[in-house]
């Protein structure tokens, strides 16, 4: 024992605390005592009593940090005594609160990937890759959330064969673990449909990307499909213009046609399910030019002759899809988005309808639109 530690033991009180426990001016000078210690202390010797010492010691933070360990403890095992001393930043009181304190609609965690399973119209069940964006509300006096809780609460029903029901489990899940007073769940999923080709007799999967959504606002749910769908777009002024030049001038012209992107978002009513599958069919009786799979040149011939059959205007589009939607009584409000990539202009032609307060807004994200893409 040194010189300096000796001394420290000797001014040390007694171990016995007196009644009531120390109070503040005991507090005071045995800080006073170790300081004192500290600043004639070797770094060796304030290591081998606590490194957490440097910290109370101006000037002495770095230095008396013990050689670290540089291999990892792979024996090392955390008891709860250990885990209770870990440092939880974003529980910490709201004086940690930087910028304004003020609450926030959405915190959370985007694109997590897991196996689900979904069940399919049919009465099967199908895995798919689902990536999930889970938010939730965060009070202004709180710093913020552990965000890894919603994993953790996603994956209990992770096993489970996926329906809105199972969701809004996991939903009031979380909602618990953060104690927080409204949430999201969205899970995207690339859904594949077997379609048949239009005149040679093959087939091939179609992928559709869809979402599904939950939202829980004080108390209410309300159960939301997105779907992305993929056609040809045949300009109903580019076919006559074509037409009239034939026609008077013996000129062969083609109409123009481009890949266009609509999203449907619709607000799925309680009572019987809306499938998945119903959704791409009212989608397709809408608009049926979808984009093909399996192509031979007869099939190529019958698109051609399909989109003759459908020109269509972005407007004309967007009503049309609302036209389907509003005939189904599973579907409450909902939103209509179109994209016309056009091959004529060098920019796309778009539209934007919607049904009930659900989808309603002045303002629109400036890449809304851009975000109508088929990535292949």
């Amino acid at each position: 024992m040194t010189q300096a530690t000796r001394e420290l033991h000797r001014a040390a009180p007694p171990a016995t605390a007196k009644a009531g426990g120390p109070g503040r001016d005991d507090a005071a000078a045995a800080l006073k005592l170790l300081r004192d210690w500290a600043a004639a202390a070797t770094p060796e010797e304030v290591a081998t009593l606590d490194p957490l010492v440097g910290r109370l010691v101006p000037g002495r933070e770095l230095p008396n940090y013990p050689a670290l360990a540089r291999a990892y403890p792979e024996d090392f095992v955390v008891d709860e005594a250990y885990r209770d001393m870990l440092p939880d930043l974003q529980n910490g009181p709201s004086s940690l609160i930087r910028g304004a304190a003020r609450a926030i609609q959405h915190v959370g965690i985007s694109n997590f990937r897991l196996p689900i399973r979904f069940h399919t119209r049919d009465g099967e069940d199908i895995a798919l890759e689902a990536s999930v964006t889970g938010t939730v509300s965060l009070e202004a006096e709180k710093k913020g959330i552990n965000m890894s809780r919603i994993m953790r609460s996603f994956y209990r029903h992770a096993d489970k064969t996926f329906s809105f029901e199972v969701i809004e489990a996991a939903l009031a899940d979380y909602i618990a673990d953060l104690k927080s007073f409204d949430a999201r769940i969205q899970m995207r999923v690339r859904f594949p449909m077997l379609r048949p080709s239009l005149r040679s007799g093959l087939s091939g999967y179609q992928y559709y990307d869809l979402t599904l959504e939950l939202i829980e606002q004080k108390g209410v749910a309300k159960r939301i499909v997105h779907l992305d769908y993929v056609y040809s777009s045949t300009c109903p002024c580019s076919l006559e213009l074509s037409e009239h030049a034939r026609q008077f001038r013996g000129q062969l012209a083609t109409p123009h046609s481009q890949r266009s992107v609509a999203r449907l978002s619709v607000v799925a009513e309680p009572g019987p399910v809306l499938w998945f599958e119903d959704l791409v069919e009212m989608a397709r009786r809408a608009v049926p030019t979808e984009t093909q799979v399996m192509v031979k040149r007869e099939d190529e011939q019958a698109f051609a002759e399909l989109n003759a059959a459908n020109p269509i205007f972005v407007e004309d589009a967007a009503r049309l899809f609302a036209e389907q939607l509003m005939a189904d009584p599973r579907v409450g409000d909902f939103r209509v988005m179109a994209s016309h990539q056009e091959s004529l202009h060098s920019h796309d032609a778009v539209s934007l309808l919607t049904e009930g307060p659900t989808f309603a807004a002045e303002s629109l994200d400036p890449k809304l639109f851009a975000s109508l893409l088929h990535a292949g």
